[in-house]
C-alpha cells in the first residue's frame, strides 16, 4: 500500500531519506544483496516494529558519530526524521530479522516489548546514577549519587550515559511521568539492588509492606508449588483449600469474638479491603432493617485507599481534591493528633475531645443515617505513625455501640505484627466490628488483603438476601492465599511479632536521639512503625512552607546515603508540613538497625545544612 505525496517537498524528503538508508554506515561492511530479490519490485511495508527498529538504528548511529556536546542536537535531528516518516506513513524495510542490530542483554531484560517488537527507547538516566558523565571503570564500585524520588521533577535531563534508572520505561505508565526511577533488579533481607549495582537499605519496607524481608526462599517455594497445582479459581464458582486455610489463620490472630466467630473476606489489597468493608457495612444495615443508614464517618488526615469509596473516606485533602466531583460527600471529624491538637488542648486534661466529636457528628448527620465509623489505630501515610491516645478507642467503641454504628479498624498498614501486636487494636483492648488488613498479610510477595467481620454481620446477610452483593476477580485467589499462609507460618516460626515489639523499642530509642537535629519536631510510633515530623521552628512547631518540599529533599538525601524512607507532606491540615515513616522489615538485625539510623542521621544533616 502506498500514498501519493502531498507536495514536491515531501517527495524530495522521501527520496533523500531512501538514499541515506541505502548508503552504508561509516566502517560498516557492504550489505550483500539477497538472493531472489533481483528484478523484483521493492515492497513498502507499513510496520510499527520496523519503524521502531530503524529509528533505534538511526539513534545508535548518530550518537556513535557525534561528540557528547552534540547529543541534544542529534536528538532534534532524529525527532525531525521521525516526524517526516510519520508524515508519509511508510518505511522501506530492507533488512530481515537476521540483520537487526544486536541488543544488549540488559536492554532485553528491562526494555523488552511485546510480541516481535524490537523497540529501544531513548533513555536518560537519573543524575543519581551518573556521576559527572564519567564512565565507571570495570569492576569499580558504583558511584554514590543522587537518586530522584518519586513525585519530584528530575533535573539534568540532558545526561545520556547508561545507568540504573529509567526516564522512558517502554510502555509502562509510571506514577510520576516526569520522574526517573532506579530499576530494581533484586532484593534480599533488608536490601534492594538496582540495575547499576547500588544497594539501598529498605528503611520503610516499601510502603510498610515487606514485614518479613526480601527474598525469603520458603515463600518462593510455596509460590512455585501453588502455581503448578492451582493458580486461579473464581470465587463465584469454587472455593479452595488455600482460601479456607488462610481465613482460619487470619481469624485466629484477631481479638475477642472475631477469633472464634469472625468471617474473613479475601481480596487483593488494602483499597479493595476498605471498599469491601464500606459496602459490607451498608448491606448489613439494609439487611437488619435500617435502609437509611449509609453514611461512613471518618477522620481528616487519614488515608484509606485509592478506589472511590475508600477515597471518599480518606481525609487527605491533596489526594481527594482532583476527584472531589466523583466521590460521595462523607462526614469527617478531626484526628487524634496531640502534636497539633485542633483544639489547642493537652492530653489527658483534654478529656479526649477529638473522640467526642464522633458522637457530635453522628447527631449532626442523624443516627438513622450513619452506617459505620472507620479509623486507623495508628495513622500512617498522611500523619506519619501517630498512635491514638489511651482511651480513644474505648470511647469510640462505646459511641458506636450506642448508636448502632459499626466500628471499622483500618489496619492495612499496622496489621499482622507491625506495631508489636497481631493488630494495633490489641494495644487498646478493643474489639472492632470489622478489621481491614493487607500489606503485611502477604509481606509483599503477592497482592492480598482481607476484611475480618464479626459473626453477626455475616449471619445478618445469610438471613437476608443470602449473598454479599460484591466481589472482585481475584477475591480469595488460591495463589495469593497460599502465599499469605506461608508468610504467617514464617512470622510464627521466627516469632517476628515479638521481635517487632522488642526491636521496635530499640528503634524508637535510637530515633529519639535524632531530636538533636533542629529540624526534627516530633518522634512518635510503636513497634516497627515510627514517624518523624520535620519543622522549621521546634518551639512554635511551625512547619516548613510547602513549596520547599522538605520531606522530598530528605528522601533524596537519604537515597544518596543508600537508605529508602517513606516521605509524606500536608501534615498540618493537609496544607503544609512534612513527615516521614521509618518501618523496616521485622527481620532487620541490630547492626542493620544501627546502620539505618546512621544513614538517616547523615541525610538529616544534609537537609538541615541546606535550609540554613
Amino acid at each position: 500500500m502506498s500514498r501519493a505525496p502531498s507536495s514536491k517537498k515531501a517527495a524530495g524528503r522521501r527520496a533523500a531519506a531512501a538514499a541515506r538508508r541505502r548508503r552504508p554506515a561509516k566502517g560498516a561492511a557492504p550489505r550483500r544483496p539477497r538472493a531472489g530479490r533481483k528484478g523484483r519490485e521493492r515492497k513498502l511495508v507499513l510496520s510499527e516494529p520496523a519503524l521502531a527498529a530503524a529509528t533505534a538504528r538511526a539513534t545508535a548511529s548518530i550518537k556513535h558519530a557525534l561528540e557528547e556536546s552534540a547529543v541534544r542536537a542529534a536528538e532534534d535531528v532524529i525527532d525531525e526524521a521521525i516526524s517526516e516518516v510519520e508524515e508519509i506513513g511508510m518505511l522501506l524495510d530492507e533488512r530481515g530479522p537476521e540483520e537487526d542490530e544486536p541488543r544488549d542483554e540488559e536492554d532485553d531484560y528491562f526494555l523488552k516489548g511485546t510480541g516481535t517488537e524490537r523497540t529501544r527507547p531513548r533513555v536518560r538516566p537519573s543524575p543519581s546514577i551518573v556521576s559527572n558523565g564519567a564512565a565507571r571503570p570495570a569492576g569499580a564500585p558504583p558511584a554514590a549519587g543522587r537518586a530522584q524520588p518519586p513525585g519530584s521533577p528530575s533535573p539534568g535531563a540532558e545526561a545520556d550515559s547508561p545507568g540504573g534508572s529509567i526516564a522512558a520505561p517502554g510502555r509502562l505508565f509510571t506514577r510520576d511521568l516526569r520522574a526517573r526511577y532506579p530499576v530494581a533488579v533484586r532484593a534480599e533481607g533488608v536490601f534492594i539492588e538496582d540495575s547499576d549495582g547500588r544497594r539501598y537499605l529498605d528503611g520503610c519496607s516499601g510502603a510498610v509492606v515487606c514485614s518479613i524481608g526480601h527474598g525469603v526462599a520458603e515463600i518462593a517455594a510455596v509460590m512455585t508449588a501453588q502455581a503448578k497445582r492451582l493458580a486461579f479459581a473464581h470465587s463465584s464458582q469454587f472455593i479452595s483449600r488455600e482460601a479456607i486455610g488462610l481465613s482460619e489463620r487470619v481469624a485466629a490472630l484477631c481479638p475477642g469474638d472475631l477469633k472464634t466467630g469472625g468471617r474473613v473476606y479475601l481480596v487483593s489489597g488494602g483499597s479493595e479491603a476498605v471498599e469491601t468493608a464500606i459496602k459490607l457495612a451498608r448491606q448489613y444495615q439494609v439487611e437488619t432493617g435500617h435502609p437509611g443508614k449509609y453514611k461512613i464517618i471518618s477522620r481528616w488526615q487519614s488515608y484509606h485507599g485509592s478506589t472511590l469509596g475508600a477515597l471518599a473516606a480518606t481525609g487527605n485533602v491533596a489526594r481527594r481534591s482532583l476527584y472531589t466531583p466523583l466521590i460521595a460527600a462523607t462526614p469527617h471529624i478531626p484526628p487524634c493528633y496531640c502534636y497539633r491538637c485542633p483544639y489547642g488542648l493537652k492530653y489527658p486534661s483534654c478529656a479526649i475531645a477529638c473522640v467526642e466529636d464522633l458522637e457530635s457528628a453522628i447527631h449532626q448527620e442523624g443516627p438513622d443515617t450513619v452506617a459505620a465509623f472507620i479509623a486507623e489505630p495508628v495513622v500512617g501515610a498522611t500523619l506519619g505513625a501517630v498512635p491514638a491516645v489511651e482511651g480513644y478507642w474505648t470511647r469510640a467503641r462505646e459511641i458506636c455501640s450506642k448508636h448502632g454504628v459499626l466500628l471499622i479498624a483500618d489496619e492495612v498498614m499496622t496489621g499482622v505484627g507491625r506495631t508489636g501486636r497481631n493488630f494495633a487494636v490489641d494495644h487498646f483492648k478493643v474489639v472492632p466490628d470489622m478489621i481491614v488488613t493487607g500489606k503485611g498479610l502477604s509481606g509483599g510477595y503477592a497482592p492480598l488483603g482481607a476484611v475480618i467481620a464479626r459473626g453477626f454481620i455475616a449471619e445478618a446477610i445469610a438471613r437476608g438476601r443470602g449473598f454479599f452483593e460484591h466481589g472482585f476477580t481475584y477475591s480469595a485467589n488460591p495463589l495469593s492465599a497460599a502465599v499469605g499462609s506461608a508468610v504467617l507460618d514464617y512470622v510464627a516460626e521466627h516469632r517476628l511479632v515479638a521481635r517487632a515489639a522488642r526491636l521496635g523499642k530499640v528503634l524508637g530509642e535510637r530515633l529519639e536521639e535524632l531530636r538533636r537535629r533542629r529540624i526534627v519536631g516530633d518522634v512518635r510510633g510503636m513497634g516497627m512503625m515510627w514517624g518523624i515530623e520535620l519543622v522549621k521552628d521546634r518551639k512554635t512547631r511551625e512547619p516548613f512552607p510547602a513549596p520547599l518540599k522538605v520531606s522530598r529533599r530528605l528522601y533524596d538525601a537519604c537515597l544518596e546515603e543508600g537508605l529508602v524512607i517513606y516521605p509524606g507532606s500536608g501534615t498540618r491540615e493537609g496544607q503544609d508540613g512534612d513527615h516521614f515513616i521509618i518501618a523496616p522489615p521485622f527481620t532487620i538485625t541490630p547492626g542493620e538497625l544501627d546502620d539505618l539510623v546512621a544513614r538517616l542521621d547523615r541525610g538529616l544533616a544534609k537537609v538541615e545544612a541546606s535550609l540554613r
